[in-house]
């Protein structure tokens, strides 16, 4: 078994102000992916589950964008509040939020649940 259950991507691309697909970064990505890093490893999680820094994801325009792998699940406008119901009902739980989910079919997950977390 690898290391890791789940790996989390959290898009800190920055793009020029004027962009027109904007910029994660200036969302507040940096801020998300440290709160997310924090509150794993308060929950115990950090050796099951990989919060890491991603360049460019080419959904800024949806940000802040996170993708959680193996799953597949792709979410965009994430706010730091929603960082807890992140890792309860999707890391842990295997499920998909609906109202965090990329508006777009390209992102779609294949499923709308997951394997649970084994901890």
């Amino acid at each position: 078994m690898s290391r890791y259950q789940r790996h989390v991507f959290v898009c800190i691309n920055e793009r020029p102000p004027d962009h027109p697909k904007g910029c994660c970064h200036a969302k507040g990505s940096a801020e998300i992916r440290d709160a997310l890093k924090e509150e794993l490893k308060k929950r115990g999680l950090a050796h099951v589950v990989r919060a890491n820094n991603a360049g460019c994801l080419d959904a800024c325009e949806y940000g802040v964008t996170m993708v959680v792998y193996p799953d597949g699940v792709w979410y965009g406008g994430v706010k730091k509040e929603d960082i807890e119901e992140i890792i309860d009902r999707t890391i842990i739980n295997g499920e998909v939020i609906q109202r965090l989910l990329i508006p777009n079919g390209r992102y779609a997950p294949d499923a709308l649940q997951f394997p649970k977390l084994r901890l």
